[in-house]
Formats: C-alpha cells, sequence, structure tokens
C-alpha cells in the first residue's frame, strides 16, 4: 500500500518510547539494505564509514520529513525542529562556533599555563587541517543536534515535560557514546559525566534561543573544530604532571576533571530554567 493512503495518524497517539523505536526501526530497514552490501564488498575502512553515515543521515532527513508531516500534521517539520533559515539563526551559529572554538582553545591555555602540557609545531600542514576540522565539525554539529536536541526532544515533548525531556534526550546522547565492546566501555566510561552535561548545556541553549538549532549546532562544531585541530594537528604534547583523570583519559578532556569544570561553566553561562513551548 502506498505510504499517502496508510493511516500514520495513529502513530502519533502512541506511546514515546513506541514511536521513537517505530522510527528508529524504519530507519534501520531503510539503511540496512543500502550499508550492508557495501561494508560486505568493501570493507569496513573510512570510505566505507564515511558513506554509509551519509546515507544513513540522508534517509534520516527524508524520514525526518515524512514522520512530522504525516504522523505528527506539520507542514515544515524540520522548522518545527528549530532548523530555520533566518539571519538570527545564522548570527546565533556563528557565534556560538566562535565561543566554543575559543573556549577550547582556553582550556588548553590553562592546562598549558600550569606546565600540564606543552605546544609543538603541527605534524601536518595547519590550514588544511583547520578547513578539513571546520567541515567535520559543522556536520556532525548539524547531524547529532537535529537529531538530539531537535527531533527525539520533540518527540519527547509529546508525553513528558519539559526537563523529563531535556534530561531522557541528553542521557540517550551520552549513552550511544558508549555503543562498543565492554572493555572500551569501562575504559571510557569516566567520560560519561561530561557528555552528560554537553547534553544538557546544548539542550538548554536551544531552549534560551526560543527553539532554533543554530547555537547548540554552533556550539558543538566549535567543541568539535577545535579539538579536531589540536588532535590531528597533534598541537600538545602532556607532560604527566597529572594524572590522566585531571586533564583526560586517552586526551579526551571530557574525560577530566579540568573538562569537567570547563564544560560546568559553558553550562552556567547559558543556563535557564526549561520552558518547552507546550503542545496541544
Amino acid at each position: 500500500m502506498p505510504i499517502s493512503h496508510l493511516n500514520l495518524e495513529r502513530l502519533a497517539r502512541y506511546p514515546a518510547p513506541a514511536r521513537l523505536s517505530i522510527f528508529v526501526l524504519t530507519l534501520l530497514f531503510l539503511w540496512l539494505p543500502i550499508a550492508a552490501p557495501i561494508y560486505g564488498i568493501w570493507g569496513d575502512s573510512n570510505i566505507v564509514s564515511i558513506v554509509t553515515m551519509l546515507a544513513l543521515y540522508g534517509e534520516f532527513i527524508f524520514l525526518l520529513r515524512l514522520w512530522g508531516q504525516k504522523v505528527h500534521q506539520q507542514s515544515h517539520p524540520l522548522k518545527s525542529h528549530g532548523l530555520v533559515k533566518t539571519r538570527k539563526n545564522w548570527l546565533e551559529l556563528l557565534k556560538s562556533v566562535s565561543l566554543g572554538l575559543f573556549s577550547l582553545f582556553c582550556l588548553f591555555l590553562f592546562e598549558g599555563w600550569l606546565g600540564w602540557l606543552t605546544w609543538q609545531m603541527p605534524t601536518k600542514f595547519l590550514a588544511n587541517i583547520v578547513l578539513e576540522g571546520l567541515i567535520i565539525a559543522l556536520g556532525v554539529g548539524l547531524a547529532e543536534e537535529l537529531l538530539f536536541r531537535g527531533w527525539l526532544v520533540d518527540e519527547l515533548q509529546w508525553d513528558y515535560g519539559n526537563k523529563v525531556s531535556l534530561w531522557v534526550s541528553s542521557t540517550l546522547y551520552a549513552g550511544v557514546h558508549f555503543v562498543k565492546p565492554l572493555a572500551e566501555i569501562w575504559r571510557t566510561l569516566p567520560s560519561f559525566p561530561g557528555l552528560l552535561l554537553l547534553g544538557l548545556t546544548l539542550g538548554w541553549g536551544r531552549l534560551i534561543h526560543q527553539g532554533r538549532l543554530g547555537f547548540p549546532i554552533g556550539l558543538h562544531a566549535g567543541f568539535v573544530w577545535g579539538y579536531y585541530i589540536i588532535n590531528v594537528g597533534n598541537l600538545v604534547r602532556y607532560s604527566g604532571q597529572v594524572p590522566d583523570w585531571v586533564t583526560g583519559i586517552n586526551s579526551n578532556p571530557l574525560a577530566g576533571g579540568m573538562g569537567l569544570l570547563f564544560l560546568i561553566l559553558i553550562a552556567l553561562s547559558v543556563w535557564q530554567i526549561p520552558k518547552f513551548p507546550q503542545r496541544g
């Protein structure tokens, strides 16, 4: 039966866990027939991962639009999730990219001033790293914010209160970073509080900007961009004066005490009491 003849409106009356499960399973149903042959033929290389992830995200956008129009009767689903093409939203994105990039470099500069790390010359052409990092950061910021702070928060909002939606979406955001072997989960577990706080901060960022996604996309991209430049460019070397749990396990700032303190300061700078618009 054609999709246009299916009575998808009834899905809006399902409880949120059921709706989320149906959406995710449908997305996987659309993606696996594309991804499985690609992985089977060309293996698990970086290029294959990029291609399959692009396919997944393209199908996510398609399904998101269809879901909003057919299930929730939204004429402009992406706009409803905060992805609006306005001057204000673009300015908020640019400002928050700068904030994220500047704040992250301040963290590393402060640790360098304390003698916990030393700066060194890049191992690759820095201009290429900066450009590559910007493209990747904007892609990651757009994809993850539309998914977690856009669609997921809004879908939960149909059933639950403001704070519950924000906390559940942030917990899920942190949790999906641990879909990995058990030994690796235990090794990287200290990064969970930082990821949770990051999710909450980005969610608050959307709230105080009246539901627009420009600010959380930009802040997220700024963090990713700064870390990409430092990590890929091999710009710092830790001195070992303090334990890894202070500066970050496996050189991940989110898995360290200083990174968590840094996120707390960022969160305090954007925090307000969440007030999602209520749905009828």
